[in-house]
């Protein structure tokens, strides 16, 4: 049995793709996930049987057993209520002391900029997860 890695799946349509290096991408039906199984997760690992594609169609995946749960999506850092007031007060950074200096056409000292960066990463991660 191969064993590959989902590459991505949806669960709304109901199929996905499984790599499996040095092969082609295999096709994964809902139809040959286990039992209670109603999606996969891009990188989980799994194990399947594989039957040859119709003509020019990718190879097609067949009891498939789900090895692992896959990469975990980091949890939220901050509630709703936080990340609003975390926006507000980058917003009010941003008009208040970045766009004055752009505006004169010059860029925020590094460390200024450094730090805003960091608040704009850490938002975008959590609205992003």
């Amino acid at each position: 049995m191969p064993t590959g890695k989902v590459k991505w799946f949806d669960a709304d349509k109901g199929f996905g793709f499984v790599s499996n290096p040095g092969y082609d991408d295999v096709h994964v039906g809902r139809s040959a996930l286990p039992e209670g199984v109603t999606e996969l997760v891009p990188g989980q690992r799994v194990e399947y049987d594989v039957a040859t594609g119709l003509r020019g169609k990718a190879p097609e995946a067949l009891r498939v057993t789900v090895l692992d749960q896959g990469p975990r999506r980091a949890a939220h850092k901050y509630t709703p209520e936080k990340l609003h007031g975390l926006v507000q007060d980058t917003v009010s950074l941003l008009e208040n002391r970045v766009q004055p200096v752009l505006e004169s056409g010059r860029r925020p000292g590094r460390k200024e900029g450094h730090q805003v960066a960091e608040i704009l990463r850490t938002i975008a991660r959590e609205l992003d997860s």
